[in-house]
Formats: C-alpha cells, sequence, structure tokens
C-alpha cells in the first residue's frame, strides 16, 4: 500500500500485482468519511474460481482505521478484472455508483455475449448512475464527474478535492495513455477526454488506474497535470490530435486483449457479479467465438 496526502485527501493506494490495477480509499481527514474507487474482485482463469484477497486487504484498512465509507464507486467496466463493489457494499453499506453511460457498454455486450432478452440494460446494477458534472460528497470534500471516453464508452473521471482519478484514461507519463481498441473505444475521444484532464489546475493530483513498472521501476500511481503535460510519452509537449491518433491506432494494433476481458466485461456489466446459476444450480461464463482477431502481442 502507498499513502498520499493531496488535495485536502488523504489517500491510500492499493496495488494489484496481477492486473497491475491500483484500488484507491479517499479519506476526508478531517471526518474520517472515506470512498473506495475501483476495487478488485480477484479471479483465477485458469480454475475459473473467484476469491477476496485484495477486496479483504482495503476492507481490512478501512475497519482499522473507523473510517466512514459513503460511496464505493466505478470508473467504467473494466476489462482486465472483476469489481469487488457489491462485495464490499454488502459488508460496509455504502452504496455503489457508475457513470450512466454503462448502459451503452450492457448493451453492447449483451449483443457480444448472446444474453437473453430480460438481461437489464438500464444500469439498476448500481445504486446511482452519475451524469457528467454530477457533484457528491465525501465528508468535507467535494467531488463531481468528468465524462471521460475513449477508452470505453462510459469511462468517467471523478475529482474528489484536488485529486482526479482517471483509471484508463491516463497512465503514469513514462507510460503515456490507455488503448482504445476495445468495441465502443475511440482513439479521438480519448484524446479529448485526456484534454478536459489537463485543463484542470496544475497541482491537480493524477491518480492513475493501472501501472506495471515500465523498465524494472517500482509501480506508481500518483503524478500531476502539470507533470502529465510536460512529460507524458504521449500525450505531453502539446502534442496534436491527429498524431496522438496516429500513434495509439499503431500501438494498439499490437497489443493482445486483456487475459481477463471476456471473463470480466460479463461480470462487470453486472456491477462486479456472476451470472446467475442454471438450473443445476452452477454458474457458468460465455465466451464468443471468433468475434475478436488474435494478436502476436508487444
Amino acid at each position: 500500500m502507498q499513502t498520499h496526502t493531496q488535495g485536502g485527501a488523504e489517500i491510500a493506494a492499493f496495488h494489484d500485482a496481477k492486473t497491475g490495477s491500483w484500488q484507491y480509499v479517499v479519506i476526508d481527514p478531517a471526518t474520517q468519511a472515506a470512498a473506495i474507487i475501483d476495487p478488485v474482485w480477484d479471479f483465477d482463469e485458469k480454475a475459473a474460481a473467484t476469491s477476496t484477497g485484495n477486496a479483504e486487504a482495503i476492507l481490512a484498512f478501512v475497519q482499522k482505521r473507523a473510517l466512514k465509507v459513503e460511496w464505493i464507486l466505478d470508473t467504467h467496466p473494466h476489462a482486465d478484472h472483476f469489481s469487488a463493489g457489491p462485495w464490499l457494499k454488502e459488508r460496509l453499506g455504502a452504496p455503489t455508483a457508475i457513470g450512466e453511460k454503462v448502459i451503452e457498454v450492457q448493451t453492447l455486450w449483451k449483443d457480444l455475449y448472446g444474453l437473453p432478452d430480460d438481461f437489464p440494460t438500464d444500469g439498476r446494477q448500481w445504486d446511482r448512475l452519475f451524469r457528467t458534472g454530477d457533484t457528491f460528497r465525501v465528508g468535507d470534500l467535494a467531488g463531481r464527474v468528468m465524462f471521460s471516453p475513449g477508452h470505453t464508452l462510459a469511462s468517467i473521471t471523478y475529482v474528489i478535492g484536488g485529486n482526479a482519478f482517471v483509471h484508463d484514461t491516463l497512465m503514469m507519463p513514462d507510460a503515456g495513455t490507455s488503448r482504445a481498441d476495445f468495441p465502443g473505444g475511440d482513439a479521438h475521444a480519448l484524446y479529448r477526454s485526456i484534454g478536459d484532464i489537463l485543463a484542470l489546475p496544475d497541482d491537480t493530483g493524477v491518480f492513475v488506474g493501472h501501472d506495471y513498472g515500465p523498465d524494472g521501476r517500482d509501480p506508481a500511481c500518483f503524478s500531476t497535470v502539470a507533470e502529465q503535460k510536460a512529460d507524458n510519452i504521449h500525450v505531453g509537449g502539446k502534442r496534436s490530435e491527429a498524431d496522438f491518433v496516429a500513434l495509439r491506432e499503431r500501438r494498439d494494433a499490437t497489443l493482445p486483449l486483456p487475459n481477463l476481458m471476456l471473463y470480466a466485461l460479463q461480470v462487470n456489466i453486472r456491477g462486479g457479479r456472476l451470472p446467475d446459476p442454471e438450473a443445476n444450480g452452477r454458474v457458468y461464463f460465455r465466451i464468443p467465438a471468433n468475434r475478436f482477431e488474435p494478436t502476436d502481442g508487444g
């Protein structure tokens, strides 16, 4: 775990080494109120088995600090890990939330998975669907929502105090940006979303959703808007939209699908829940065959 005091908040950052994911507990020091952002529900794809190591670490931290969790927040339906939102809600009682455009992702993936007509695509799996510009509070800290499409149709950024939780929109400056080639992704939209984030004050903390420790450095999660504008290898130095899109699309064409994507999306469009059991009481995943092109990686 890493801790940061930035923008009027205390941030505890938990790293999942398997997926490179960062999970956050954002704390208002004045009230000890907190929000959890993008918690991971562990999954072993070889055994098709879930476990709760990451979520238990967050729960233990919250309980040790006697924090009052007021929100459990998803930035988007993740392609590389399951959301532990419902598991934590059951234990903490806090409402779950995501951006309202999740209904478009649900509709898209309902078709890709061939789900039945009665599968709900209205976002009811979360307690609140945020619109861009919506506000909320974490204790005395003001929060607001920015729509950040590009990586997915539904991606949002949470601005809490003087911090932006951007997940798969920006990465650390030496890693650049996230891919935009998933169904519903768009490199042009990603560039414009990044522009909105980089228009925040220069001292705004930028907390990313993934880091894989490129070139052997330790995983990191925090930078500032000023550092991103100056040093991000994909968008720093006022790179044009055309140059960015060419770079992003060229890079994306070399990337394999995330290991858990075809498992994770059918869980995450359900708000972090497994599919309903079949008549025999067992749960099964659906995998669309020959829908995606194989790649060699790189």
